[in-house]
């Protein structure tokens, strides 16, 4: 990759917007694995990796223009409380970007411009108690930077095309994690927070602080939202349009409630409908579109189908 690279910009000169992937881990459940565990679908690369190369290439597809790695709650530390060492924890979180490339190349033409995007959850993830959505852990800069770096290092060192800070409820880590990717100048990352409601984030925080803070941040590929109800992401993109120029990036959840103690869903989906309020985001102003939790290739296929690019 090339000195100062932002893959997002260049795939945005060739086409009008980027068909991100949908859920991850609820695919893998859909396709029999166990996620009960503080490791999420991080248990799944350590037992059954070909799962995740499987639902990476069922993205790839249907015409997916981004994977986001299986790397979100795997952590140094998250490992390390599973006995496993550190030279090992790195090759793990590695491995979640080469299962993406293989993923790429074996669905051939269709995916050869598509991205990697290497997944960085939040430090709430790791926490496994729901504080990506709360925000306010009680921990300072140096512990954050301590927890991220290895994971930013290891990423890059695979080849991931661009970094994907995702679920971010605080500025505070949003900044944490922008100066660590300053030590990586050739690397662009897009930065998408949990949201409390369409105008802040989830700790509390006006976007617009959130904007003035590092919405000009030269690594900055795209920002926006991820795993939040569906129902608020055109208010939200009409938002932040105002707010900035940066690509925004949008990828809700069903609209379900997530109990992170039972690691169980209830109440009404409505992600049913992401093909039908799709066309309005890119109409809104976003140019990276996708799904998070409980979304399906099928459903991201229909996004693809029903986005009317005029």
């Amino acid at each position: 990759m090339s000195k100062n690279s932002n893959p997002v910009e260049e795939l945005l000169k060739k086409q009008p917007y980027i068909l991100l992937d949908g859920a991850l881990a609820t695919e893998l459940e859909r396709h029999g694995s166990n996620l009960d565990d503080p490791l999420w679908s991080a248990r799944v690369l350590l037992e059954e990796p070909e799962q995740i190369h499987r639902v990476h290439a069922d993205y790839f597809k249907i015409g997916a223009d981004c994977a986001i790695t299986s790397s979100y709650q795997a952590s140094i530390t998250g490992f390390g409380s599973r006995g496993i060492k550190e030279d090992e924890a790195v090759e793990l979180i590695k491995q979640t970007v080469y299962l993406a490339q293989q993923a790429r190349a074996e669905t051939g033409q269709a995916a050869a411009h598509a991205l990697i995007a290497g997944s960085i959850g939040p430090y709430g993830a790791y926490l496994s108690d729901g504080s990506e959505y709360v925000g306010h852990y009680g921990v300072d800069d140096a512990q954050l930077e301590a927890f991220h770096r290895p994971r930013l290092e290891a990423l890059i060192t695979a080849g991931a095309d661009v970094l994907a800070f995702e679920t971010i409820p605080s500025l505070q880590e949003a900044k944490v994690l922008f100066r660590l990717l300053e030590e990586f100048p050739e690397q662009s990352a897009w930065l998408v927070f949990s949201l409390r409601d369409s105008a802040h984030i989830s700790e509390g925080t006006l976007l617009s602080e959130c904007i003035e803070a590092l919405g000009e941040h030269p690594q900055l590929a795209a920002i926006g939202a991820n795993c939040f109800p569906a129902s608020i992401a055109t208010e939200f993109i009409k938002t932040l349009k105002q707010l900035t120029d940066v690509p925004i990036i949008v990828y809700p959840n069903s609209g379900e409630q997530y109990d992170p103690v039972s690691k169980t869903w209830s109440g009404a989906a409505v992600c049913t409908a992401f093909e039908d309020i799709a066309p309005e985001w890119y109409a809104a102003g976003a140019r990276l579109i996708g799904g998070c939790c409980r979304t399906t290739p099928e459903q991201i296929e229909r996004i693809q189908q029903k986005v009317t690019l005029s």
